[in-house]
């Protein structure tokens, strides 16, 4: 079974100059993937967005799209750049200086799940990789790219709301000097992905919701804010990062009962974050 690229919901109209993407929360598993893997199927999704889709599918109700992931990221990582190339795992790269990313195993196709679990035995072709990159991680990055330049277009700006989880451990050793543990991490890469004012709006959209929020410790945003934020130019890329432990048990990769009270107070919150922009962006062009 061949992957799906993306999917992509759509509003009935435009009316927000906001998309919404989730590049980690995919798991349409290939079965030759899963055969190839000495992991099984619950260790495979420890490093999975699991779930994020459905805590933000309200988005096309306010009139943003929605893109996520169809392929997991254990197979290839969305949120990487295409040339991010493991030597220690695909066969005939050479290494080109450090990437602690890809030193960790964790490039643009993963040697490792969450925990530094290996995936594979052994090592994969070139050829695989590549493959990988041209039916998954283009179509994905190009239908993105299509739906922030047709924001922007239509609107004057572009803000994209890069939807994550993270790890309730990720939070215990870099928090411990403050009051309470950030439930919401924002990243706008220190600044240079999002205009302040934006992230201003989004910080306080998530505390007037109830949650406890930090600024980019310990996650500032990774390619895909890099990529996409271009503040100057009217692109604006941030960051959410979402502790798994308000909705998931992390080792079964469930819902748990807090899941449906929490997806109702972020409809609340998407409906807030799609009017991001709106007071200032152009009004859409009249149809001819």
């Amino acid at each position: 079974m061949a992957c799906i690229p993306y999917h992509l919901y759509l509003p009935d109209a435009l009316r927000s100059c906001a998309v919404f993407a989730s590049p980690h929360s995919g798991r349409d598993y290939p079965s030759e993937f899963l055969k190839s893997s000495v992991l099984d199927t619950r260790l495979i999704r420890s490093s999975e967005d699991a779930w994020v889709d459905l805590l933000y599918d309200s988005a096309p109700d306010h009139g943003a799209p929605l893109l996520l992931a169809g392929a997991p990221r254990a197979y290839v990582d969305l949120n990487r750049a295409a040339d991010e190339l493991d030597p220690a795992l695909i066969e005939g790269v050479r290494r080109a200086g450090h990437n602690p990313r890809i030193a960790s195993g964790l490039g643009v196709v993963p040697r490792v799940v969450a925990g530094a679990r290996a995936i594979y035995r052994g090592k994969l072709s070139r050829q695989e990789a590549e493959r990988r990159i041209e039916q998954i991680w283009k179509p994905y990055h190009a239908k993105l790219a299509l739906l922030m330049e047709g924001a922007r277009a239509r609107f004057g700006q572009a803000v994209l709301i890069d939807c994550h989880s993270m790890p309730h451990e990720a939070l215990h050793n870099v928090m411990r000097d403050r009051a309470r543990r950030p439930e919401i991490v924002i990243g706008d890469r220190f600044g240079a992905s999002a205009s302040p004012a934006i992230v201003d709006q989004i910080e306080a959209i998530f505390v007037n919701a109830g949650f406890e929020v930090a600024r980019n410790v310990p996650f500032a945003g990774a390619y895909i804010t890099q990529a996409y934020g271009r503040p100057s130019r009217g692109y604006h890329a941030v960051q959410i990062e979402i502790d798994r432990a308000l909705y998931m048990n992390e080792r079964t990769i469930q819902r748990t009962e807090q899941f449906g009270p929490l997806q109702t107070r972020l409809r609340g919150v998407v409906a807030e974050l799609a009017r991001i922009g709106m007071d200032e962006a152009q009004k859409p062009l009249a149809a001819e």
